[in-house]
């Protein structure tokens, strides 16, 4: 395909996605609930072709010497693909945020004025890896009542293609638009760059994936991005922390899962608790294989510990490595936080409710906690049902993205022939 072709081809689908966009954004809560149902009966129908697919991604993974971590994260097993139609039934269930009115009020003029939740219209998803992303996007978008066009990456090119088909039979089914969900098929790079070009057609883009590609997407980008780069997840053990607390924290944010944006990769401890809870704490990184490295303080108390320079205050290990500093009291470890933090997640542990309140209120982050575990930093655990991603940033949506974050609000107004004077 020539550079024009791609072009075009790119500017065909944001087209075809703009006029879907006003279709579903429409389209009543019934409508969409029906076609999230057929798209995971649609799956699951056809479990074998969707298996041959991916079995060609697989062969073609293993040529170019994929890893073995990424290999399994491509697989379609069974199990993946009833928890794809689970996943899609499970939004079908969570209430529908479009057409929600609030604050809606009476004004000395006699108008009623409110806000009333709406589509973002088209949202551009570029991701890696994962072929279950292709489903869980295209469910969330649906059900928001926006229009998608998602790009995935070239390992997952057979899998993404064949689940396409399976959206496009249950959107077909229940008489919505197939190009709702479009998926880009060219594997060429230059197709990411032409989508991020789309601004009259694309209204938001979501990038999910590494680092690499967020900041690719960030620079490109003529369209406005809901990401996070950096998962630089700190608890703070303060000396007034119920010690049996702090070690159950510290240990979960760490070790229930290491390659997660979630996971904790600082810890902080207050100097007056310090050689209380880390040693029970070092006992069991090391049962759970995680490297400690740590301030001087910190090797006083624990000799084995390697020495952290200045790269391990600001790193995102997504790994069994773990930075651990001691600070003198609250304010050292908010300094810390403020200076080191990717504003994602970041706990206190503390008994001490006027520190705790202090925490919440200044540690500037987009999930802060008090006696929980990073680990709860997620759409499901908040009651959100799914998640398209997690946002560090500040306008629009922040935390995790779910329906509502999909959603955007207009000003409504209700009268009865006022005219202004």
């Amino acid at each position: 395909m020539s550079t024009q072709e791609l072009l075009q081809s790119i500017q065909t689908l944001g087209q075809q996605a703009r006029a879907a966009a006003r279709q579903i954004g429409r389209a009543d809560t019934g409508a969409k609930n029906r076609a999230l149902t057929s798209v995971a009966a649609a799956i699951e129908s056809g479990r074998h072709r969707l298996q041959q697919e991916n079995a060609r991604d697989l062969a073609a993974g293993r040529e170019r010497g994929l890893s073995p971590a990424l290999l399994d994260r491509l697989e379609l097993t069974d199990s993946r693909i009833d928890a794809m139609a689970q996943g899609l039934r499970q939004i079908a269930a969570l209430p529908d945020p479009v057409g929600q009115v609030a604050d809606l009020s009476y004004r000395p003029s006699g108008i009623q004025v409110g806000r009333m939740r709406v589509p973002l219209g088209v949202i551009g998803i570029i991701y890696e890896s994962r072929p279950n992303v292709t489903v869980d996007a295209a469910g969330l978008c649906l059900k928001a009542g926006n229009a998608c066009i998602l790009r995935g990456g070239s390992e997952a090119v057979h899998s993404n293609q064949a689940l396409a088909a399976c959206i496009r039979e249950g959107l077909a089914e229940t008489g919505l638009p197939e190009t709702t969900v479009q998926v880009i098929e060219t594997t060429d790079r230059a197709a990411v760059g032409a989508l991020l070009q789309m601004d009259r057609h694309v209204d938001v883009i979501i990038p999910r994936g590494g680092k690499g590609l967020i900041e690719r997407i960030v620079a490109e980008s003529r369209i406005p991005v809901i990401k996070h780069l950096d998962g630089v997840c700190h608890v703070y053990i303060d000396d007034r922390a119920d010690s049996d607390k702090a070690v159950a924290i510290a240990c979960n944010a760490k070790t229930q899962r290491f390659g997660v944006c979630n996971a904790m990769e600082t810890l902080l401890v207050a100097e007056g608790i310090a050689a209380q809870v880390l040693p029970p704490l070092a006992e069991k990184y090391r049962e759970a294989g995680v490297e400690l490295r740590g301030c001087a303080e910190t090797r006083s108390i624990l000799p084995d510990c390697r020495p952290a320079d200045e790269t391990d205050w600001g790193a995102e290990y997504l790994a069994p490595i773990l930075a651990v500093r001691v600070v003198a009291d609250l304010d050292e470890a908010m300094d810390h936080i403020q200076r080191y933090g990717s504003g994602h997640t970041d706990a206190i542990v503390t008994e001490d409710y006027s520190r705790a309140r202090r925490f919440l209120r200044e540690v500037d982050s987009s999930s802060v906690m008090v006696n929980a575990s990073t680990r709860f930093a997620d759409g499901f655990e908040y009651g959100l049902g799914a998640e398209i991603g997690i946002s560090t940033d500040k306008l629009h949506a922040r935390g995790p993205v779910g329906l509502e974050g999909l959603t955007t609000q207009k000003f409504i107004v209700l009268g009865d022939g006022q005219i202004r004077t």
